[in-house]
């Protein structure tokens, strides 16, 4: 029976790994976290849908658990690949007929951006924050209060010349506007106002849901990019932006700033770059061979990718490319 390696068990590795199993071909999926899923662990609702991010994990999880020929093993890290042999950071080699990269992405470091006030001044938290707090139930300040006002800047750690991040990270738009209505449903009275450079909402049901949060919620959209934050007296915290569709300058008084931190390339992709034949964007994402024929082929045969690895990508779009690198890769067996 042919092999394949998947590297990385988030919903793309997962994907990929039960539809390889529907079609004969053994895998081992190898993912360096204890536990399966990657990002969408920590997700609390998705867009635009707000379907509860574990009913999805759970779904695959299960259907996981009844595939036949499918090997897990987490707490491993891949450091070399192969079309025919991953190398583990234990030293340990494992043969195979193809490889899967579904390693994803890396969120961007909010600390980097010093401005904000990131690990700096209270109540000033990333989107990935936030979405643990609706997980716990506890959206509240560093007080213990809950807040009354709340700021989301969009484009922290994307289309940032000066952190060399010029790559649109695609979703955190639409999750601004999902994480303002989340916020507007617990705390109706709040105000709560998202800073943009624009809004690009490119899926179905997304220009809907930013519809309704102005229509339903009353959530506050101001073209302009935040430029500087600091603590008051009365511990809130002092904006300072620019209305660029009035050009008038702004300062308000808010209780928490959420940073909607961007996706970025993981550190990985270079080694693989230097070490596996394969090749990086400029964006640090992987290369594929083409972006229309070849999307999830990466140059070397009998290598894939699958997922965000390539380019920042939604939950849907992500399972869906896991599926036609699994495809891929059975045309590609087919042929040995």
């Amino acid at each position: 029976m042919k092999h394949t390696i998947i590297i990385g068990g988030g919903i793309a590795g997962m994907q990929c790994a039960l539809t390889l199993s529907r079609q004969g071909v053994a895998t081992t999926i190898i993912e360096k976290e204890n536990d399966l899923g990657g990002k969408l662990r920590n997700w609390h609702v998705l867009f635009p849908t707000f379907t509860p991010a574990d009913e999805v994990l759970s779904q695959m999880r299960h259907k996981l658990s009844t595939a036949t020929n499918v090997t897990i093993k987490t707490g491993c890290e891949a450091t070399k690949i192969t079309p025919t042999a991953v190398t583990l950071a234990t030293g340990e080699e494992l043969k195979c007929d193809a490889v899967v990269i579904a390693t994803g992405f890396t969120l961007f470091d909010a600390h980097i951006k010093e401005e904000y006030g990131y690990g700096i001044y209270d109540n000033v938290v990333t989107s990935a924050d936030l979405e643990q707090m609706f997980n716990k139930g506890e959206v509240k300040l560093s007080t213990g209060e809950t807040p009354r006002r709340v700021a989301i800047l969009h484009c922290v750690g994307s289309r940032d010349e000066k952190v060399c991040q010029r790559h649109c990270s695609k979703v955190c738009c639409v999750t601004g506007v999902k994480q303002a209505i989340e916020l507007k449903r617990l705390f109706p009275a709040a105000d709560v106002f998202n800073f943009y450079m624009d809004i690009r909402m490119f899926g179905p049901g997304y220009e809907e849901m930013y519809r309704e949060a102005q229509q339903a919620y009353n959530v506050h959209f101001v073209r302009g990019r935040i430029s500087e934050v600091s603590p008051t007296i009365d511990n809130r915290l002092q904006i300072k932006a620019e209305d660029t569709l009035t050009g008038r300058p702004l300062k308000l008084g808010v209780d928490m700033l959420v940073l909607l931190i961007g996706m970025r390339s993981n550190d990985l992709n270079a080694t693989l770059e230097a070490g596996s034949g394969l090749k990086c964007q400029p964006s640090g994402f992987m290369q594929p061979k083409d972006s229309f024929h070849g999307n999830v082929e990466s140059g070397v045969e009998g290598i894939f990718y699958a997922g965000a690895v390539t380019a920042p990508k939604n939950v849907g779009e992500s399972m869906n490319e896991g599926t036609t690198a699994a495809m891929a890769v059975v045309e590609w067996l087919s042929k040995r």
